[in-house]
């Protein structure tokens, strides 16, 4: 059926006996075509050896001949044990439009026709050149509109057919023949002479159906197609449109009696992306299936988003914007505790929150349309948006250099931490409302532009300046899983898999060749463990620069960071870019394909992916390296959870009420993703890959993956129903559904290990001793457990031991049920004083030990307790230092030597340093194992700098392994080719680094040798020319900064570090270098205090970082350094510090109140460093607070504070006298009518201070009143963003001063409102905030009616009671009182003027 050439290639086209072809070029994977289908061809391994034997018949053909059974001697050919396997794929189908738009057909008359230069394909070119069946071409074709003119098949030219086009329509006209009926032949004979009769019927074909009666051919002609090409026309010659004009001018455009609709505009994109200004423009339609009658308002997801227009079925709608995350404590300035912030906090996301119905944008439903809903009819809504410089969800990269946006590299992405596509487009933005997409996205000629689905077509203008790119997402999708990506990008299509296409910036091809050329693997891995393809129809990657993480998967797309791409000659990254691949890979079947039903699931996706991207790490890299990953990613959370409280992974139960047993994290909430600190969100994906591990150790591995196989069938199966969305729950995955399939599929019981470690919080500690019993030949061991401290429970269950004796390696399982249990194990061998014998190990190795060092009289060499990791704990064992130094040397698992290399720490003894030596020689130790015991020996010998002898450690070792003979000093050319040696010979210098002396000094002869390694390095015959200087920036980080900066100095001059890039690659090249290069620099404190946070601590260099965090254009980079700066802040809450002062705690309230509204990760980063820096409660720093209620138990009355009212409204001395004037308390968010006299507040409603804050936080969950927003005051807006001092000019300062001149009090002066948009809401420079307004209107607007003076409440009422009994006949619907529909928002929505 195939046959090879010489070179071993596939010929183009071998014709089989079965009517099967293989098709593909020399560069082209080939592929094998039948007449209507075409598969993959993969070569499939086969435990069988396939033998080729000349004449050979098959069993049918024997069957047929009736013969004997006779033994037949033959002569075998070869042998072969691999075979072809065909697999079902998706035709080539790009290529064909491709070919045919070469040379399009522009008429019988045109200059092209004339020139036989042009290509052009008859059916037979085009089956040779494209790889499918000829029944798909032919269908492809069909949709392509071509037609065969002369025996070649054309793609009309645009403005041909639209000439045919009007021919035809104007004919219709002039005959006034109805668009459903136009005859055939009178067509022909009428237009004949303009144009031939064949292009005449095509055109007819292309926007009409055929149809015969009484037989006479007619066509009945598509209006929508007519309209749509019409407009494709008119957008073809203009760059920008307004949306009103070109509706108009579009409808006097077409034939009369054809009506225009936005919605025929699906396939024709008017969006217009600007990267000067950074804007976007755009609409969205969305498709809104009433459930319940009597809907008469929809809610949806907006943030920064200026809505200029909204629309149901044709229809004006009035709509209201309110987003309360915008400023989470308005006018807030008493109180300054997180207590207050996460209250209100939480309480302004639920407000938004789509899984609750919530949402920023609340759209009425017009009454004209209420009996259709009532009947369940479907809705069009259509939003017209457009989104001017966003600070969140699209990020744009417009470099600072000569040259178009194309060459300059510009692009633009979509990012966001969870659910953030509301910051770029209306929509419903939540995990579980599932709909399928159709995305367009019209960019300049030279941008490209990725998004979710298959790309159907690529549309250019007229003018060839711009193409609109259309994708169709068949499959349902949550909003939140929506991506976007628009560069000049340069497109790979793997090699392997032709669905798969990567893209990335301009020059960085051949990088992205070899990164990407792995991925292929990763595919056939997951789909052969989960025995289910891959469930979109393509993968495109994208790789971008200022990543907002390094991995963002969405459906059917990733986002990678461009610091993944890598060389074959870089040695670091490519473990980790495969990784990232993976990882990305595995989201695609669980957390894109399959979404989550709410937050409270979010971990059985991230533990199924986490879990089966762990497979995967253990099958491409080994045990070795999965059993240190499970070990590290143990430590972490075990760490993590001690030191916080713990990770809850089921925080909710499903009526929304919090556990019995909460995460016990104060200073923020984990009912909500947004609330979650970045740090809790990273443990709780860790942690919970690590319990599905848990589950797979009760189940097994089989079971496990046939529940993963069940998810993804009926996932499967409800993804194709495409008009039956009820279905689609099917692809929502929730926690109670995915033990139930556990259940079903293995038959048991895994509720105690879900209630442990899902529905509760925190690990297990054990405290580990033990003692010999020589007289019973018994091993005593105690194992105690810690369930009081902060972050730990209680475990009952199974516990494994494992004891090393003399006599081999036996396992226990013991009963864990108390708190402190001792247990006698039996000990199988018996001391053998100086016998010699081989000691068997776990693995079945026999290895010779000089048993010297160990107890004559007991026969154990190591205990391990729980050596599987099957329980999330931390152990602290006690044993003996040879014990450890035996494991170390011995134990052939690697967790087993990492756990003896942290012991051997607390024993800095000449026989822990010669362990570890022996470790760093032996070249059959994990690299990682040896990685670590280079840490470890310096601490040793840290420890032992008084009795220290030779030279420092690892230096003779690492002159002997990597330096010349003759020239010690002189490191010898790198040779990488070897990765263990090279992992060993960069940690070895990084480990010297942290050697002291007994002045607590780098000692001079370290530094002496880390700068001759740098002096000497020689990379220049190296096949892998990388060197990665991690050694120097550590040197310069742990040594004292100033003596290594100053002898680098010395040795080096400037200019040779700063050298260009190609020219320096010989000796030093890599990130770490170009640290060392700014530690070098004049401003090196400043980069110190980014990577260290310099010794000084000045207030000048928090400033410094705090201002990036602002204004930095990267989102990672502010995100890090707020990280950073918690990790190793300036001082504590338990601390004495100049830095901590009233400006500094004014500063970053302000920065988490309303500075980082557009980036949930960023805010609460500025949580956690508040939490650090100040704790829980009123900053230490700050005056006493007044009182701000007296609570009178007699009278049963709670009076204001009239010591408190002037700063309430912000220093104004008259209205603290007027007795009509209304403030609002601060801190409360409560309007009062103030005076001097004292007030009153019903004790009934208000018992004590706590309740009546907890009461008004409670009001930010409820919608703001309908009605009152064309009441609102014009200049209400200024309470949304913080208003600038006086002489402010947004330029960050040195150091601001405004540490004590500050006046607490208000100037008496009010400032001007600020002209606001939803975007700008964060817009104000950080270090010149002023003082936030100390009376909010827009507060005043949420809670007038709720907690209005006593006195006033039946005025209140009775002002009302007329407008309520309006709403009252309105059947109930109770319609919010919006702008009329052409103004369409409140005063808090963005609008035109704005």
């Amino acid at each position: 059926m195939c046959s090879f050439d010489g070179e071993g290639l596939l010929r183009p086209k071998q014709e089989g006996p079965l009517g099967l072809v293989i098709r593909g070029d020399k560069d082209e994977q080939a592929v094998l075509c039948s007449e209507d289908k075409t598969y993959d061809l993969k070569v499939a391994d086969t435990s069988n050896m396939l033998l080729f034997i000349p004449g050979c018949k098959i069993p049918e053909q024997l069957k047929m001949e009736e013969t004997h059974g006779n033994i037949i001697h033959t002569e075998i050919f070869g042998f072969s044990n691999n075979y072809w396997e065909l697999r079902r794929c998706r035709p080539k189908l790009k290529k064909l439009k491709k070919l045919l738009m070469e040379n399009t057909y522009e008429g019988p008359d045109s200059e092209k026709e004339k020139d036989s230069s042009h290509s052009k394909y008859t059916t037979e070119d085009l089956l040779d050149q494209i790889q499918a069946s000829e029944e798909e071409i032919m269908t492809q074709l069909q949709v392509l509109n071509a037609c065969e003119i002369g025996g070649y098949w054309r793609i009309l030219e645009f403005d041909y057919e639209m000439k045919l086009l009007n021919h035809i329509t104007q004919l219709v006209d002039s005959e006034s023949w109805s668009f459903s009926k136009v005859p055939l032949n009178t067509c022909l004979q009428e237009l004949g002479p303009l144009e031939p009769e064949e292009m005449i019927e095509h055109c007819l074909k292309c926007y009409g159906k055929k149809y015969t009666e009484e037989g006479e051919v007619y066509f009945e002609l598509s209006a929508d197609k007519i309209c749509r090409a019409t407009a494709q026309m008119l957008l073809q010659n203009a760059v920008k449109f307004n949306l009103a004009e070109f509706q108009e001018v579009w409808q006097q455009s077409v034939p009369e009696g054809m009506t225009t609709r936005l919605d025929q505009l699906k396939v024709v994109c008017i969006n217009n992306i600007n990267f000067q200004r950074k804007s976007v423009v755009g609409f969205v339609e969305l498709t809104i299936f009433p459930t319940v009658a009597n809907l008469n308002r929809i809610k949806l997801n907006s943030k920064q988003c200026r809505i200029y227009r909204v629309r149901i079925n044709d229809l004006e709608a009035a709509f209201i914007y309110n987003d309360p995350t915008l400023e989470v404590c308005h006018s807030e300035s008493k109180q300054r505790n997180l207590n207050y912030f996460s209250n209100a906090y939480a309480a302004a996301v639920s407000a938004v929150d789509p899984d609750a119905g919530n949402g920023e944008l609340c759209i009425k439903v017009p009454s004209e349309l209420w009996k259709h809903v009532d009947e369940l009819k479907v809705l069009k809504i259509h939003i017209n948006f457009s989104l001017d410089q966003p600070k969140g969800g699209l990020h744009f990269v417009v470099p600072s250099v000569e040259g178009s946006m194309a060459e300059r590299g510009a692009h633009v992405f979509s990012c966001g931490y969870q659910n953030s596509t509301r910051f770029w487009f209306p929509c419903v933005d939540s995990y579980s409302e599932l709909c399928t997409w159709k995305l367009e996205f019209t960019v300049d000629a030279a941008m490209v532009a990725v998004s979710n689905g298959d790309l159907v077509e690529t549309v250019y203008t007229h003018d060839m300046r711009k193409k609109t790119f259309h994708y169709m997402l068949t499959i349902p999708t949550s909003a939140s899983n929506i991506s976007l990506a628009i560069g000049p990008f340069e497109i790979l299509v793997d090699p392997y898999m032709h669905e798969v296409t990567h893209f990335c910036l301009p020059q960085l091809l051949p990088l992205l060749k070899h990164t990407t050329s792995y991925l292929h693997e990763v595919f056939e891995f997951y789909e052969e463990i989960l025995t289910c393809r891959y469930p979109y129809s393509c993968f495109k990657t994208v790789f971008i620069d200022e990543a907002y993480v390094e991995v963002a998967a969405y459906a059917s797309m990733s986002i990678f960071s461009t610091n993944l791409l890598h060389s074959a000659m870089i040695i670091d990254e490519t473990p980790l870019t495969r990784r990232c691949l993976a990882q990305s890979l595995a989201q695609q079947f669980f957390g894109c394909f399959i979404s989550r039903m709410s937050w409270s699931d979010e971990w059985v996706l991230k533990g199924i992916s986490g879990y089966i991207y762990g497979l995967w790490m253990k099958k491409t890299f080994g045990v070795n390296e999965y059993r240190h990953w499970i070990k590290e990613e143990l430590d972490k959370i075990v760490a993590y959870e001690l030191k916080t409280g713990g990770v809850l992974l089921h925080p909710m139960f499903g009526g929304g009420k919090e556990k019995d047993n909460p995460a016990p994290h104060p200073h923020f909430s984990i009912k909500h993703p947004h609330t979650l600190s970045w740090e809790y969100y990273t443990m709780f994906q860790c942690k919970a890959h690590l319990v599905m591990r848990l589950i797979e150790n009760r189940i097994s591995m089989e079971f496990m993956l046939q529940v993963f196989n069940k998810l993804l069938s009926l996932a499967s199966t409800a993804s194709s129903q495409k008009f039956q969305s009820h279905m689609w729950s099917q692809m929502l995955v929730s926690t109670s559904g995915f033990l139930k399939s556990i259940s079903n599929v293995s038959g048991k019981d895994i509720q105690p290990l879900i209630k442990q470690w899902v529905d509760q919080s925190g690990v297990v500690k054990f405290y580990g001793s033990f003692a010999f019993n020589r007289k019973r030949n018994v091993l005593e061991l105690e194992i105690k457990q810690d369930y009081t401290s902060p972050g730990t429970q209680k475990y009952v269950g199974p516990l494994k031991v494992t004891v090393q004796e003399l006599d081999g390696s036996f396992n226990h399982t013991l009963q864990i049920e108390e708190n402190s249990l001792k247990h006698d194990i039996p000990c199988h061998s018996k001391s053998r004083r100086n016998k010699k014998k081989k000691i068997p190990l776990m693995n079945g190795e026999e290895v010779d030990m000089d048993l010297s060092a160990m107890d004559a009289d007991s026969p154990l060499l190591w205990i391990r307790i729980d050596p599987d990791m099957a329980v999330l704990r931390k152990v602290d064992s006690e044993q003996a230092d040879f014990m450890w130094q035996y494991q170390l040397r011995y134990e052939r698992d690697v967790v087993a030597q990492q756990e003896a290399i942290s012991a051997l720490e607390r024993f800095p003894t000449p026989a822990s340093r010669l362990a570890l030596t022996d470790v760093l020689e032996q070249e059959q130790c994990f690299y990682r194992v040896r990685m670590a015991a280079c840490f470890c020996l310096a601490k040793i010998a840290n420890s032992m700098v008084s009795t220290w002898t030779g030279p420092p450690a690892m230096k003779s070792l690492f002159t002997r392994m990597f330096c010349c003979k003759t020239c010690p000093n002189i490191v010898k050319t790198n040779n990488f080719m070897s990765f263990q040696s090279y992992f060993l010979q960069k940690t070895m210098p990084v480990a010297m680094a942290l050697l002291r002396d007994v002045h607590n000094l780098c000692p001079k002869e370290v530094l002496t040798f880390i700068l001759d390694l740098i002096k000497y390095n020689d990379n220049r015959k190296n096949k892998v020319r990388y060197f990665n200087v991690n050694k120097t920036s550590q040197c310069c980080k742990t040594c004292k900064v100033a003596s290594c900066i100053k002898n680098v100095r010395n040795c080096l001059h400037p200019s040779f570090l700063i050298r260009d890039l190609a020219e320096t690659e010989p000796y030093i090249v890599s990130v770490s270098s170009l640290l060392v290069t700014c530690l070098m620099c004049d401003n090196y404190h400043k980069y110190v205090s980014l990577f260290l946070f310099s010794v000084d601590r000045s207030y000048e260099e928090l400033q410094w970082l705090l201002t990036m965090v602002q204004n930095d254009p990267v989102p990672y980079v502010r995100h890090k350094i707020l990280n950073m700066l918690t990790k190793n802040p300036p001082f504590t809450k338990s601390m004495e510090s100049p830095l901590c002062n009233e400006a500094l705690v004014d500063q970053l309230w302000k920065l988490m109140n309303s500075g980082t509204s557009h980036d949930w990760r960023l805010r609460c980063g500025a949580v956690d460093l508040y939490f650090t820096l100040f704790g829980l409660s009123r900053p230490s720093c700050l005056p006493l607070p007044e009182l701000g209620l007296v609570l009178n138990l007699k009278e049963k009355k709670a009076v204001l504070n009239p010591t408190i009212i002037p700063e309430a409204i912000a220093g104004n001395q008259e209205a603290a006298v007027n007795p009509s004037s209304h403030t609002q308390l601060v801190g409360f968010q409560n309007p009062f009518s103030s005076s001097q006299d004292e007030e009153e507040i019903d004790m009934d409603t208000v018992h004590d201070s706590q309740a009546f804050i907890s009461h008004h936080l409670n009001m930010l969950e409820r919608p703001s009143t309908p009605g009152l927003s064309k009441y609102r005051p014009a200049n209400s807006r200024s309470a949304l963003i913080p208003q600038h001092s006086a002489g402010c000019d947004g330029t960050p300062t040195t150091k601001p001063q405004w540490n004590m001149e500050l006046p607490r009090k208000g100037t008496g002066k009010e400032q001007p409102p600020l002209e606001m948009s939803v975007h700008t809401a964060a817009a104000a420079p950080l270090s010149v905030f002023g003082k936030e307004p100390a009376s909010s209107k827009h507060s005043e607007h949420h809670h007038h009616h709720h907690h209005e003076h006593k006195k006033k409440k039946k005025k209140h009422k009775h002002k009302h009671k007329h407008k309520h009994r309006r709403d009252g006949r309105e059947r109930g619907r109770g319609p919010l009182a919006f702008p009329s529909p052409a103004g369409g928002r409140s005063a808090r929505s963005p609008s035109l003027s704005d």
